[in-house]
C-alpha cells in the first residue's frame, strides 16, 4: 500500500483519481457477460467439431477416427470448463448444467461394464441396465421401448432415470466414456482402452451392438451440441441470463457467488479434496480420458477470467473489457494486488498437476493412498483454491455486497462426515 502511495505521489496525482476511473457496475456486468457468451461460443463450436468426428467414427470405424473424436472431446472441454465460473450465481446455468457435465456417473447404465463394476443396488436399480444392449427394459412399472436411441430418449427418459443423479445419460462424460470405455487401471497409468472395433460393422464388432452403440454416441453429441447453443443464445444481448444480472437484481453477487463456490466448495472441495480423503481413482473429474488435470486447470483460470475481465478464445482472440478487478482497485488498490496474486497461485499450482500429469504422473497415481508426491500436488491446489477464497470473501466486504453464501464441502467443512 506505501509503494502504491508513493507512485501516486510522486506523479502527482490526487490519490482519489483512481476512485473517479472506477467503472461503472454495468460495464463491469457487460464485460462478464460477454465473456460468458464467448466461452459458451466456443464450447458450442468445439462440441459442433466433436460432432463431426463422431460422425466420421460411425461412419468409417477405425483407430484413427477414434482417436480424432477423442482429440476432438479434449479439445471442447478447454473452453466448456472455463464457464463453470458461471454457475452457482447464475440458476439459469446451475440448473442446465447437469444436463451437459454431471458427474459421477453409473456407466453400466448407458453401455458393458467390466465384471469388476457389480450389479444394480439398492441405490440405483438401474446402475447396470446397458440401454445399448435392450432396446426394451421396465421403468417406474411401465415398458419402454428404446429401439431409436435419440436425443430425446436420452434427455427425457434416461437422464436421472428413477431420480437417481448417477444416472447420468447425457453430456461430456457419457460421450467421454463411450469414447475411451471404462478405465479399469485402478491407480495404474493407463485412461480407458475402448476399441475402435466397438463401433465396426459385421465380424468386426466387438462386445455386440456396435450400431446401437453407434447411435447413441451420435444421439448424445448432437444433445450436447444443442444444449450449448442454447445457453450461448442465453448471453446473447437479449438473452434471459444477460437480462437476469439488472433486471433480477443478481449484479456483482454473481460474479463473486461464482468464483467464491467454484474455488472453495466445488473444485477445493468435491473435486479435489475428497479424492484425496477416498483415494479414489472414481472421483477423478475426466475418470475415463485420464483428463482431470486439465478440466482442474482450466475450472481454475475460469475464476481468473472473470476477475480480470478477460478471456482468450480459442481463435486467439481475445474478449475484455471493465472488470472487477478495476472495480475493487478503486476501492482498495491493495486488496486487489492481494486478489490478482492469489489468483496467480493458485494457476501455478493447479499448473504444477497439469504439468506432472502430461510427464506421465496420471491424476489417479497421485490419488493413491500414501503417495506422498502425488498428495502434495493436489493439496497444493486445494490450499490456493481455500486461499483465494478467503480474499474473495474481502473483495464481498470491500465492495459492501450482502447476502452471498458460498458453496461448501463436507471434505472441507465437516471431514468426519465423508466417511459416515
Amino acid at each position: 500500500m506505501k509503494l502504491l502511495t508513493t507512485a501516486a505521489t510522486a506523479l502527482c496525482l490526487p490519490l482519489t483519481a483512481v476512485a473517479q476511473e472506477a467503472p461503472s457496475e454495468d460495464a463491469v456486468l457487460a464485460t462478464y457477460a460477454d465473456i460468458a457468451h464467448a466461452a459458451y461460443s466456443d464450447s458450442l463450436v468445439t462440441a459442433m467439431t466433436l460432432q463431426e468426428a463422431v460422425t466420421a467414427l460411425v461412419e468409417t470405424p477405425s483407430a484413427e477416427t477414434l482417436q480424432a473424436a477423442k482429440e476432438a472431446w479434449l479439445a471442447s472441454r478447454v473452453p466448456y470448463q472455463q464457464t463453470e465460473v458461471f454457475r452457482f450465481g447464475n440458476p439459469i446455468v446451475d440448473d442446465w448444467e447437469g444436463k451437459v457435465n454431471a458427474w459421477p456417473l453409473d456407466e453400466g447404465l448407458i453401455d458393458y461394464v467390466d465384471a469388476s463394476y457389480g450389479g444394480p443396488t439398492d441405490e440405483n436399480a438401474f446402475a447396470t441396465l446397458n440401454v445399448i444392449a435392450n432396446p426394451t427394459f421396465e421403468l417406474s412399472g411401465e415398458e419402454v421401448d428404446a429401439t431409436e436411441i435419440s436425443p430425446t430418449l436420452i434427455e427425457s427418459v434416461l437422464q436421472e432415470a428413477d431420480g437417481v443423479e448417477a444416472n447420468v445419460a447425457s453430456g461430456y462424460h457419457a460421450i467421454e466414456f463411450l469414447l475411451w470405455g471404462q478405465d479399469l487401471n485402478g491407480h495404474a497409468p493407463g485412461a480407458g482402452a475402448r476399441s475402435w472395433t466397438d463401433f465396426a460393422s459385421g465380424e468386426e464388432c466387438t462386445n455386440d451392438n456396435c450400431d446401437r452403440r453407434g447411435a447413441y454416441l451420435v444421439a448424445a453429441t448432437e444433445l450436447l451440441v444443442a444444449d450449448l447453443d442454447w445457453m450461448k443464445a442465453q448471453w446473447a444481448e437479449s438473452g434471459e441470463a444477460r437480462r437476469a444480472l439488472g433486471d433480477e437484481g443478481m449484479g456483482l453477487d454473481a460474479i463473486l457467488t461464482g468464483m467464491g463456490s467454484l474455488s472453495y466448495g466445488e473444485q477445493a472441495g468435491e473435486r479435489m479434496r475428497l479424492g484425496i480423503m477416498l483415494n479414489d481413482p472414481e472421483e477423478e473429474h475426466d475418470c475415463f480420458s485420464d483428463n482431470t488435470h486439465n478440466s482442474h486447470y482450466y475450472d481454475g483460470l475460469g475464476v481468473q477470467n472473470v476477475y480480470l475481465g478477460e478471456y482468450q478464445r480459442v481463435d486467439g482472440s481475445v474478449v475484455s473489457g471493465a472488470s472487477l478487478s478495476d472495480l475493487v482497485a478503486a476501492t482498495d488498490p491493495a486488496l486487489d494486488t492481494e486478489m490478482q496474486a492469489k489468483l496467480a497461485h493458485t494457476m501455478r499450482e493447479l499448473g504444477q498437476i497439469k504439468l506432472a500429469a502430461e510427464a506421465g504422473f496420471a491424476y489417479d497415481q497421485m490419488l493413491e493412498r500414501g503417495n506422498a508426491e502425488g498428495e502434495a500436488l493436489i493439496m497444493g491446489g486445494v490450499e490456493a483454491l481455500i486461499d483465494q477464497t478467503r480474499t474473495i470473501e474481502r473483495v464481498v466486504a470491500a465492495l459492501g455486497t450482502e447476502g452471498i453464501e458460498f458453496e461448501g464441502s463436507d471434505s472441507l467443512d465437516d471431514p468426519d462426515a465423508v466417511f459416515q
